[in-house]
């Protein structure tokens, strides 16, 4: 089973709320494991995909009271971290595909990237060329099918 983290804004576009919607499903339909911050936004959108297609989600929330999290999740973690919860859902995830996104979702980004996960992007932070220390990039993706399936090859492996 592979755990899938999808992260993204607590504020996002529609159509950012479709594709973590329809990311959430595919993940789901192949058996894999949301992991996400718990919150609004795409958080919420991921959450209510995969739990639409009877998917198992685990938000991983900054606060300190599990009942905060969005009304879709499996289960909720309180951490009492704040953003530092950040390096526990890239340490926790397979894979990560994030999904637009503002300075949060790029600091999920960078923390996974030097942990050596996968991060797949759907209209996200891009980055062009692999950093020249560590070899590793982002990999854009189109869709979420093409997100999703990327992201389980690469945690296959």
């Amino acid at each position: 089973m592979h755990y899938i983290a999808v992260v993204g804004g607590s504020e996002c576009t529609e159509e950012e709320k479709i594709l973590a919607r329809e990311t959430g499903k595919e993940i789901a339909r192949r058996g894999g494991v949301v992991i996400c911050g718990g919150g609004n936004g795409v958080m919420e959108a991921v959450s209510e995909g995969a739990r639409g297609e009877g998917g198992n989600v685990l938000g991983i929330l900054p606060g300190s009271d599990h009942r905060q999290g969005n009304r879709h999740l499996s289960f909720a973690v309180a951490t009492g971290l704040g953003e530092a919860r950040n390096a526990i859902i890239a340490r926790t995830a397979d894979a990560v595909i994030a999904i637009g996104g503002e300075y949060g979702t790029l600091s999920e980004i960078a923390l996974a990237l030097k942990m050596g996960k996968p991060v797949i992007g759907i209209k996200s932070w891009v980055l062009q060329a692999p950093h020249r220390i560590s070899g590793r990039a982002i990999i854009e993706a189109g869709s979420a099918d093409e997100a999703v399936t990327i992201a389980f090859n690469a945690a296959g492996h």
